[in-house]
């Protein structure tokens, strides 16, 4: 299963990818450029803005000798503000630490400001073919659903369990094309509604499509809001007797029962 599984993605993905500039490259920073630019930002939206920075730095040293300032202004209109902050730390530091190299390896990767799980992942498998697979929101979703997970995407420990079965089917010639092939899907045919299963490499043996549980994968549990509730209370007390007095109370459409 496993090698049909990354067979079918990546056949499909060759055909079927979309042409971004960010793929037709290995260089680690233009690479790390567009994953930092993407977080939580659409592709047509990013897309213009990652072009500026490649023109306007083309290298990392470039990057990290420009004022704070200057930087600040080629990312207006992207918000989350703190990311381009980030980016120019980072790039700073991969020419104070590194020697103007990104480091190759996934965990020194992790060590860069602003660059967690998923694009230490992505610089490791695009730029140097390492087998280490990327995990984000799309990659949940073609996971739970070819695979029946139930488990709560919310919760840290599912991210080790996904990245395990992830890891269990990359090549490992053929990292890069994985990972890109498994976000692809997500983003173009396994989207959260209404995914198009008919044109889905993965569609025949998905434990979803067969027992139509689609809109149920993946599971991610809303988070319960806690709210304070303040109740006073008066005690009359003479000698060793309490005096004291039912009532029923009702809080937020609830029946609470309080001895006054």
């Amino acid at each position: 299963m496993t090698q049909s599984f990354s067979n079918s993605l990546i056949n499909w993905y060759k055909n079927n990818k979309r042409d971004l500039p960010w793929r037709n490259t290995t260089d680690p920073y233009k690479i790390w450029l567009s994953e930092i630019i993407l977080q939580q930002t659409r592709v047509n939206q990013g897309l213009p803005y990652y072009n500026k920075f490649v023109s306007q730095y083309p290298k990392v040293l470039d990057l990290a000798k420009a004022p704070e300032d200057e930087v600040m202004r080629l990312w207006q209109g992207l918000g989350y503000y703190s990311r381009a902050r980030n980016l120019h730390e980072c790039a700073k530091s991969v020419v104070k630490d590194y020697n103007s190299e990104f480091p190759k390896a996934y965990n020194e990767l992790l060590k860069l400001k602003g660059v967690g799980k998923y694009t230490a992942a992505a610089i490791a498998s695009f730029a140097f073919e390492q087998a280490v697979p990327v995990v984000d929101g799309n990659v949940f979703r073609v996971l739970a659903r070819y695979f029946d997970v139930s488990d709560d995407i919310s919760q840290p420990k599912t991210f080790t369990k996904f990245f395990n079965i992830a890891k269990e089917l990359i090549p490992d010639d053929y990292a890069a094309s994985f990972n890109q092939a498994m976000m692809e899907l997500g983003a173009t045919i396994c989207t959260p509604k209404k995914p198009d299963c008919e044109n889905c490499p993965l569609s025949q043996e998905c434990e979803a499509r067969i027992h139509h549980k689609q809109s149920e994968l993946p599971v991610k549990m809303k988070k319960i809001k806690i709210k304070n509730r303040y109740l006073y209370y008066l005690i009359w007390q003479h000698e060793e007797k309490l005096a004291m007095k039912k009532e029923v109370q009702k809080i937020s459409g609830r029946a609470y029962l309080i001895l006054i």
